[in-house]
């Protein structure tokens, strides 16, 4: 049963989470907006959507900070009232004043996390395709990938109908050429590419049959390049690691396969499920230093130091995020050990004060 103490507890943090959420996902948005508004589309309803997807990526910076800036601002205006030291009067615990925030602030952690398993993910590139094409998806042109020991071509690859043009296969054993496969057009359908109109020309092998010629057959269509999705194409013709949890880590999949380097979306991937983590066990360990009365603290100087403290951590597991997603070192050590490290410092302080 929720006691009454636990629900004004979540009341008062949520309140204060909102304020500061919106504070800040407004003041970027209209930082942004204002930084860019030469370069905006003429449309307005381009302008609403880019003003939207601008919501939508800044969530990745604002959702952690306001999770910790909450439980500051929170307790600090329990300890101004003197609620706080109230309530350890009344005998309830500091473990007990803490659980309600952090089950609070991982119930909003998982939220974010799940929004990632959805177009959320891509609000950062619709923004910057609205500013750059005037369009939220761009077509990819010219793209020449590898693929199972087979070399594609597309010659235009449309995302959002899921289809490709002037596309050509060539099929590479033993370094040799075998056949090549030829396509006006394919569609993406049942997780493979059905192309339409194709070409088949085979080459045999010399060295078996001397007057062998080339053989060509034509297909009304063909399914072929089975779990070769348009996301994980796009992304190794652009270079892009801002992916979906679904399609980096149908990617991670995918370019482990072909001995591809995966470090920028395996580090992608653990920047979304992981990094977030950040935010509510820095709200435990903040927590258990917070002073018990205002009495004999400067509570300004205090608040000052926390949010310098918070803004100090994030900024180190950013930097280095970066330096992951380029290869300097590896996903592991700098963004899991440090999540890890903060969470096991977080239970032990759990547990002293139990």
């Amino acid at each position: 049963m929720v006691k009454i103490y636990q629900r004004y507890i979540v009341f008062l943090y949520l309140k204060n989470f909102f304020i500061i959420f919106c504070s800040l996902e407004l003041f970027y948005a209209g930082v942004d907006f204002i930084t860019n508004l030469n370069k905006l589309p003429d449309s307005a309803n381009l302008q609403l959507l880019y003003l939207l997807f601008n919501l939508m990526s800044a969530v990745n910076y604002t959702l952690p900070l306001s999770i910790i800036f909450a439980m500051i601002v929170s307790k600090f205006s329990m300890i101004r009232s003197n609620e706080l030291i109230g309530m350890y009067a009344a005998s309830v615990t500091k473990n007990a004043l803490i659980l309600p925030i952090f089950i609070t602030s991982m119930v909003l952690t998982f939220i974010y996390i799940a929004l990632n398993f959805t177009q959320f993910a891509y609000a950062y590139t619709y923004k910057s395709n609205l500013l750059k094409y005037n369009q939220i998806l761009s077509t990819s042109s010219d793209l020449f990938l590898k693929y199972d020991g087979k070399y594609i071509y597309f010659g235009e690859l449309n995302p959002i109908k899921q289809e490709v043009t002037k596309v050509k296969i060539f099929d590479i054993a033993d370094n040799e050429l075998q056949e090549v496969i030829s396509a006006k057009r394919g569609v993406f359908n049942n997780d493979a590419w059905v192309l339409e109109d194709v070409e088949i020309t085979k080459k045999p092998k010399i060295e078996e049959n001397l007057s062998a010629k080339i053989e060509t057959i034509k297909l009304p269509y063909i399914t072929v390049l089975e779990r070769f999705r348009p996301k994980i194409i796009e992304n190794a013709h652009l270079g892009q690691s801002a992916l979906s949890i679904p399609d980096a880590i149908d990617a991670i999949i995918f370019f482990g396969r072909q001995g591809i380097n995966i470090s920028p979306v395996k580090t992608n991937l653990y920047l979304i499920i992981f990094f977030p983590f950040f935010a509510p066990f820095i709200v435990v360990i903040f927590y258990y230093y917070l002073p018990l009365s205002g009495r004999f603290f400067n509570l300004a100087l205090m608040s000052f130091i926390f949010v310098f403290i918070a803004l100090a951590g994030w900024g180190v597991l950013f930097v280095l995020g970066r330096f992951a997603s380029s290869g300097v070192i590896i996903a592991e050590i700098s963004i899991l050990l440090p999540i890890v490290v903060l969470g096991l410092f977080a239970l032990i302080l759990y547990r002293k004060n139990s």
